[in-house]
């Protein structure tokens, strides 16, 4: 931070008319007691917290009438450093600094200590006690604001932080009125009373905006193109990409805020084409969409919902001849698409809960939390492969199928309505190429589903009888014991001795190929 910039802070805290729980100046014209000074890092960070301020300030060389004096506190660079280290031995956070500042003004030396908030659920402590203020006084820290600091989430909720300089004329009033016909189908009873509402009232009740102040979530859903550098450094935009069969890029289009109005724009730049495929003992095709726009809907909304929007990364739709492919940045909550299918309700927690009740409440996405197992069952109705998740560090993907993988497994849920879902997410993988567990592979054996050796298991008979697929089937299996005995015999007969390359020769190609080589 240059001279200028610390001139400005300075100026702007000088001109606060009092002390706040977040900001103390003190004389300290030679010195200042090591102790106190740690009891004032505890006060001023934990006050920090509670009133919400990215940082508290504790300024030296400065007089109570808020004049400067000049300082001669620790009046050499070294032994100023080393006090991050000698506070940090003192307190539970180990709390650094992000600097520690000297000004030179005409009126003297000035130390700026630039405090960082307490880290939610945690208050800082100094030697073991909590410490905050009481006006100008410090105090210990009463109980409840212990309490009310310990009850924090420990994540903090990016999605309800305000956009300070903004206001509602920042936001789309085509992206409002929309916002009003969808909470009104929503909360059909409350219709006529919504009507009455300013612009104003209804952004406060539906959860976009706090107390008539506009959230990033205002800006994300309803702001206009050019409101997006409130947001900055991070990003809320959705960029298409078409690919064609040789991953080569054919056309893409970027999508700005408002995205509540915007993800239709996507829906509509995909090509979902009719695909047909022939059951069973009919020569009546099936006609069907590649994609069900509700699986479409869920999925790019998702990644809206649970962007981590400090990676400062864009969401990303590619659309491939035959699947659609959704990426949002951010790891994946949850944990496993399995653990949201099973507990199938609303997770405990939400990396973006204001943003989420928003989306609830403009309804975009599911008030429960079953949108997920709602885009697997989709799927599974239309025959089709299941949705494929995979999960990284930073970074969720979904690929969307938009044809048949299997005919075996399509044919199999035409046949076999009755199968559930876990089921289904089994038999998908299987399909896949995919490693199932061992007991997932008993089960599905124990339903006649698979056959094969695991962990090369395949589609067993029962399912190659659905489908007609007996030769896939018999070529898997291979053949009865004796035939590779009495075939070994023969040979034996005839040449009367043969090494175990000979035999090699002789056998591989009859040999199920399911099996590997080991």
């Amino acid at each position: 931070m240059n001279k200028n910039e610390l001139e400005k802070i300075l100026r702007q805290l000088l001109a606060l008319p009092h002390e706040t729980e977040w900001v103390e100046f003190k004389e300290a014209k030679n010195n200042y007691d090591f102790n106190k000074l740690g009891k004032y890092f505890s006060a001023l960070s934990n006050e920090a917290n509670l009133n919400n301020k990215p940082y508290a300030w504790l300024v030296f060389g400065i007089n109570k009438k808020h004049e400067i004096v000049g300082t001669n506190f620790r009046n050499d660079k070294k032994s100023l450093d080393s006090l991050k280290h000698e506070v940090a031995e003192h307190t539970n956070n180990k709390i650094t600094f992000l600097d520690i500042y000297e000004l030179t003004t005409t009126q003297g030396r000035v130390v700026m200590f630039k405090i960082p908030p307490a880290q939610r659920g945690i208050p800082t402590s100094w030697k073991g006690h909590f410490y905050g203020r009481d006006g100008e006084s410090l105090v210990p820290l009463n109980i409840s604001e212990i309490e009310l600091i310990r009850d924090q989430s420990p994540y903090s909720d990016w999605s309800s932080e305000i956009c300070e300089s903004a206001s509602i004329n920042d936001l789309s009033s085509e992206a409002i009125l929309k916002a009003r016909e969808q909470y009104s189908i929503k909360n059909p009873k409350l219709a006529d009373e919504i009507k009455k509402w300013d612009d104003v009232t209804f952004l406060n009740k539906v959860k976009i905006t706090i107390n008539g102040k506009i959230t990033n979530t205002a800006i994300i859903l309803l702001g206009k193109p050019e409101s997006t550098h409130y947001l900055s450094p991070s990003v809320a935009r959705i960029t298409w990409l078409l690919k064609d069969e040789k991953n080569a890029e054919m056309d893409y289009e970027h999508f700005d805020p408002p995205l509540f109005l915007n993800t239709d724009k996507v829906l509509n730049k995909i090509r979902n084409l009719r695909y047909r495929y022939l059951p069973d003992h009919t020569l009546f095709p099936i006609e069907i969409n590649m994609y069900d726009n509700f699986v479409i809907r869920e999925a790019l909304h998702n990644c809206i919902a649970h962007q981590d929007y400090s990676l400062n990364s864009r969401i990303i739709v590619v659309e491939n001849p035959d699947s659609l492919i959704f990426t949002n940045a951010g790891s994946f909550i949850p944990g496993s698409i399995e653990k949201v299918i099973e507990q199938d309700a609303p997770q405990k927690f939400y990396r973006n809960k204001f943003l989420v009740e928003a989306m609830v409440n403009l309804n975009m996405i599911d008030t429960i939390g079953s949108g997920i197992k709602k885009m697997f069952i989709t799927q599974k109705e239309r025959f089709f492969p299941l949705p494929s998740y995979k999960l990284e560090e930073n970074e969720v993907t979904v690929k969307i199928f938009g044809k048949v993988i299997d005919e075996n497994y399509t044919k199999l849920l035409i046949n076999k309505a009755d199968i559930d879902i876990e089921t289904a997410i089994l038999l998908d993988k299987v399909q896949k190429g995919e490693t199932i567990s061992l007991n997932d592979s008993k089960a599905l054996r124990k339903l006649g589903f698979i056959e094969g050796r695991y962990p090369n298991i395949f589609i067993s008979k029962k399912i190659s009888d659905i489908s007609n697929k007996r030769t896939a089937y018999i070529k898997n299996r291979g053949f009865d014991k004796k035939y590779y005995k009495d075939i070994i015999i023969e040979y034996l007969k005839k040449f009367n001795v043969a090494s175990r390359k000979d035999f090699d020769i002789l056998l591989m190609d009859k040999l199920p190929d399911i099996l590997s080589l080991e």
